[in-house]
């Protein structure tokens, strides 16, 4: 075979993945912004044409993960993915060993269907109450749930994007596509493998933390008076805002509506001032409020009428959390971290100690272990609850679900189904019929649906595509195939998938399992193909070794679970290292005994 030399074109190419790791590991930018780099640089240098550069947007990978995203919240929304949780958590009986396996396994399950972030958010708060009520310590549970989570992503082609972006990078290639259960045997005995680690090893790879957290810190301290809403009077003595009632009279502004007909505001911050003819609803203490009557002339109404609805039990609570320990509110202050404007949240009080905190919150730097006081909807608490930020004493109300749906989001799950395995349709049409169907039915409001799409997860696909594409074209991906041989020597078929799987295992802790498997798989079909090996097996040796991400908490998985579960780098690191040479092992055996 020719001998390739190194090129102009492949020195660019070289340069623009080495630029695109640099600021994946570094995150001087979004990884999203990386992608939309790529894809205006590529055309640019001459190394795409413009029409290419751009086809990632209109890709099937593309279109099948918005479908799969959007699938996967009407499924969560109608609580069909809630049915299959209660079962699995009765039968558990709050054994430490056996909620781990059962839960893990449905883990696995869902993640098969639905992006494995969004399964383990599902799991984590039924855990978080096991951990509580049955005293097991909650990093004992939380980090074999998200490995699961993440075996569970490779054990169906729509499992996760590497996966469903497969077929995308191999057609261009001339090799067959891959089916939607084409990888079930491997993902299968990934997932099996994982929990029989941890069920063996667990004692010594996890760390034994003596009792959950929240039965730790959280001490309930109870909210002190109750809401009136009152009318501002024409004259004001003096200037009246949200920061002086407070300060003097303790009454909080919870709400307002500007000139009594305008727009109403939940949870305006500290600054906001009051005037005539405005309608405020407020918390406090009856003499508070009779102070505050009497020194500004409000109409205190004899019964909530505009906040009524607002400030019902079923639409407005109060909670009380406690900053976990490497929360990202540590060391800060709610101001620095916009906390009211951009959760829409009351901050009451900050218990520190003994002591109670109750004025100018917004400057006071937060520690470890305070525990925040806060009412406000239970909509914006579950928002809150999903950044791991605090650890919740108090329960948040779920949102109820639109169980009359169950049985209309089923049927497009199967249809889709239907269609990819028994049509023969694309994965991307089968998937997207599904979706249509969900939101023509009204399983999901097509404003919800876009929320649950992970735009920065699309623009990265997108955006890295064509720089998947320009290494193949310019030759660099078989001149990198070309080098590793000669440095390596003459490889054996399952010697080359050991390479590919170790390449695309490192490559996905420092660059998202995305941006990996577009850059690796061109080297890894070349690399086969030179060495004599299916070059379709090394293709799917890296759609699937970039699930092998459990060394560093990088992964969304274990970042989400990383502050509820306590864990510290080295806790992923100790049990993550043997799990990612297991996961080898094991992908590698089925895949020589198998294809």
């Amino acid at each position: 075979m020719e001998q390739l030399t190194l090129t102009t074109d492949m020195i660019l190419v070289l340069a623009l993945i080495g630029l695109a790791v640099l600021l994946f590991v570094t995150e001087w930018v979004r990884v999203d912004l990386v992608g939309i780099m790529m894809m205006v640089l590529t055309p640019f240098l001459g190394l795409v044409k413009p029409a290419q550069a751009f086809a990632g947007l209109s890709s099937n990978a593309v279109v099948s993960i918005i479908a799969v995203m959007i699938i996967g919240a009407g499924l969560n929304r109608t609580g069909l993915v809630g049915l299959a949780v209660k079962p699995v958590l009765k039968l558990s009986h709050g054994k430490a060993k056996r909620v781990m396996v059962l839960v893990s396994a449905t883990v696995a399950g869902i993640s098969s269907i639905m992006q494995n972030i969004g399964a383990a958010a599902l799991f984590l708060p039924a855990v978080q109450r096991i951990s509580r009520n049955q005293m097991i310590p909650i990093s004992r549970l939380l980090m074999p749930i998200g490995f699961a989570a993440i075996l569970g992503g490779t054990t169906t082609l729509v499992g996760s994007s590497p996966l469903i972006l497969l077929n995308d990078l191999i057609e261009p290639l001339g090799l067959a596509p891959f089916g939607l259960f084409s990888v079930t045997p491997v993902g299968v005995c990934l997932v099996g493998a994982g929990i029989i680690y941890f069920l063996v090893l667990g004692p010594w790879v996890l760390p034994q933390g003596q009792t959950p957290p929240a039965e730790e810190l959280c001490h309930i301290h109870p909210i002190e008076g109750r809401h009136f809403e009152a009318v501002v009077p024409e004259q004001l003595p003096q200037s009246l805002t949200a920061e002086v009632m407070l300060r003097r009279y303790g009454v909080h502004l919870v709400g307002l509506v500007k000139g009594g007909g305008g727009e109403k505001i939940m949870a305006p911050d500290g600054r906001s001032v009051l005037y005539s003819g405005d309608l405020a609803a407020l918390l406090g203490k009856p003499e508070g409020i009779d102070l505050l009557v009497r020194d500004f002339g409000l109409e205190v109404k004899p019964r909530l009428e505009v906040f009524a609805g607002d400030l019902s039990p079923q639409l407005w609570g109060a909670v009380e959390a406690v900053v976990a320990p490497r929360s990202e509110l540590e060391g800060k202050t709610l101001g620095q971290v916009h906390f009211v404007s951009k959760f829409r949240l009351n901050p009451l009080a900050v218990y520190r100690g003994d002591t109670a905190h109750e004025v100018r919150l917004e400057a006071m730097e937060l520690k470890s272990g305070d525990s925040l006081l806060m009412e406000g909807p239970w909509e914006r608490f579950r928002i809150l609850a999903e950044k791991g930020w605090l650890i919740f004493c108090t329960p948040v109300r779920e949102e109820p679900p639109a169980t009359g749906k169950a049985a209309v989001a089923a049927v497009w799950l199967a249809v889709s189904l239907v269609l990819i395995m028994g049509f023969q349709v694309s994965l991307g049409q089968g998937l997207l019929t599904g979706a249509l169907g969900m939101l023509v039915c009204r399983v999901i409001p097509v404003g919800e649906a876009y929320q649950a799409v992970d735009w920065r997860t699309i623009f990265l696909l997108a955006g890295l595509m064509p720089l998947g594409m320009a290494t193949l074209n310019t030759g660099t991906a078989a001149w990198v195939a070309q080098e590793t041989l000669r440095i390596l020597g003459h490889l054996s078929p399952l010697a080359v998938l050991a390479v590919v799987g170790l390449l695309s295992t490192a490559f996905t802790l420092v660059v998202s399992n995305v941006g990996a498997v577009v850059l690796l798989v061109p080297i890894a079909v070349e690399l086969a193909l030179d060495a004599g090996a299916d070059p379709r097996l090394a293709a799917l040796a890296v759609g699937l070794a970039t699930s092998n991400s459990f060394i560093l908490p990088t992964h969304q998985v274990n970042a989400l679970y990383m502050g509820p579960g306590r864990y510290h780098s080295l806790d992923f690191i100790k049990a993550g290292l043997p799990l990612s040479l297991v996961f080898l092992v094991v992908m590698l055996a089925v895949l020589y005994l198998l294809y």
